[in-house]
């Protein structure tokens, strides 16, 4: 297993359960970590490779939709495949409206789960290329003065240099300054393309 490689974490605290989803995972050539508790998959840190989690239910000491709620204040959210052999319909209504990628009933159909692990990594792929794509642009946005981002917020909603003027107080030709080193700094050549940059790295959270 290289640093890239996508990785399955399954946290289940029946070990036999873990080591025949690990043993399942390994036949599809898919690299996996097992945890029986809460407590110990919490002090894992998120792996920077695509990742899922198998996220057995009934889980003692914690609610598994808890957990399921903290995971998704990640950046990217760690995609969330539950199991259970105890399921309800409003359980895994809740869960799936929350964004888990499947909820399967024990004893679950082993394509099925590999099919759903293969999604469930797809889209944590996905959301990390897009957390990529966003860093340096975010990084620039960091650079902006107080002033600047004031500038950058009126320019995005089409006000022109005198208007922003009269806003801030200030003169328009001090406006262009502010926007010709706002434009520098985001690396865009046109006000187009400074509303896609402002619009992506604002609704993107940090």
């Amino acid at each position: 297993m290289t640093p890239g490689d996508p990785i399955v974490l399954v946290l289940d605290d029946d070990p036999a359960v873990g080591e025949s989803i690990a043993d399942l995972l390994r036949s599809a050539d898919l690299a996996s970590e097992v945890f029986t508790s809460p407590t110990e998959f919490l002090r894992h840190p998120r792996p920077a490779a695509p990742a899922c989690l198998i996220l057995d239910v009934q889980l003692a000491g914690l609610s598994a939709l808890d957990l399921q709620t903290d995971l998704a204040k990640g950046d990217p959210p760690l995609p969330i495949i539950f199991i259970t052999g105890h399921a309800t319909i409003p359980m895994s209504v809740r869960a799936m409206k929350r964004g888990a990628v499947e909820f399967l009933t024990k004893p679950f159909d082993a394509e099925e789960l590999l099919a759903a692990v293969r999604q469930a990594l797809g889209r944590d792929r996905v959301a990390q290329q897009r957390q990529a794509e966003l860093a340096a642009p975010r990084a620039r946005f960091d650079t902006l003065t107080p002033r600047e981002r004031e500038v950058l917020s009126l320019v995005v909603t089409g006000r022109l240099n005198k208007q922003i003027a009269a806003d801030l107080g200030c003169s328009e030709q001090t406006v262009k300054v502010h926007r010709g080193r706002v434009m520098r700094k985001l690396a865009v050549g046109s006000v187009a393309e400074l509303v896609r940059v402002a619009q992506r790295v604002a609704g993107t959270p940090k």
